[in-house]
């Protein structure tokens, strides 16, 4: 076989090799690729009310009474989520927002005394795992965030110290419950571009439940 034949060849198989090695990552970046979110400016232009707080295990709430300030009390939700004022025992109140679980304990005072009016005041929040917001994987401190409103994927990057040293940044994803289908979405964040480029695309908003997963790159 002569030199120029062998040399055609080489070139031919460099050629395929560089083709089927083209159509493999157009493939892979086809397949991997998840839906994003809009981006969200790194201000808001206009602030607004969230979802109804939940009260959660472990929240601090104040109940009160008016005119009748011995039947409120401070108090802490149990684990088991459950309360207890004077003359009411084992009120459940995880899973109720503060108007709800303050009509229940007004309906039970109602035994008691005359057209009882109550309020109940949240003072430290967790929230229920529905309206935590999770951050897990490559990041300085993994936690769980209690949501608050108009809530950016930068917000809670700020709150966990941001990405760990070999965190895959823009390989990141957002789990997410729809709750119109009942069932899990899943969304690419670009956190590395946000956090090491400012790139404010790349800044998204949050809702409550939502899932950051931040994998370590792989070399």
């Amino acid at each position: 076989m002569s030199i120029n034949r062998v040399s055609r060849l080489l070139a031919g198989c460099a050629v395929a090799g560089t083709i089927g090695a083209t159509l493999a990552l157009g493939g892979c970046a086809a397949t991997s690729g998840a839906p994003q979110l809009p981006p969200a400016s790194f201000v808001a232009m206009q602030e607004g009310p969230g979802e109804d707080y939940v009260i959660g295990p472990l929240d601090e709430l104040t109940i009160f009474v008016w005119r009748n300030p011995e039947l409120g009390a401070s108090v802490q939700v149990r684990p088991d989520g459950r309360i207890t004022t004077p003359l009411i025992t084992d009120m459940p109140a995880v899973g109720k927002t503060p108007s709800m679980l303050a009509d229940d304990i007004q309906l039970q005072l109602s035994q008691y005394i005359q057209q009882p009016i109550v309020s109940v005041i949240v003072n430290k929040f967790a929230g229920t795992f529905s309206q935590q917001v999770r951050i897990v994987g490559a990041t300085s401190k993994p936690a769980s965030l209690p949501y608050r409103a108009n809530m950016t994927v930068l917000d809670a990057m700020i709150a966990v110290g941001g990405l760990s040293e070999f965190a895959a940044g823009n390989r990141s994803k957002l789990i997410r419950f729809d709750k119109q289908s009942g069932h899990q979405r899943e969304f690419s964040l670009r956190l590395g571009d946000l956090l090491k480029k400012g790139d404010s695309k790349a800044n998204v908003m949050l809702r409550p439940g939502d899932v950051i997963i931040i994998p370590e790159s792989t070399f």
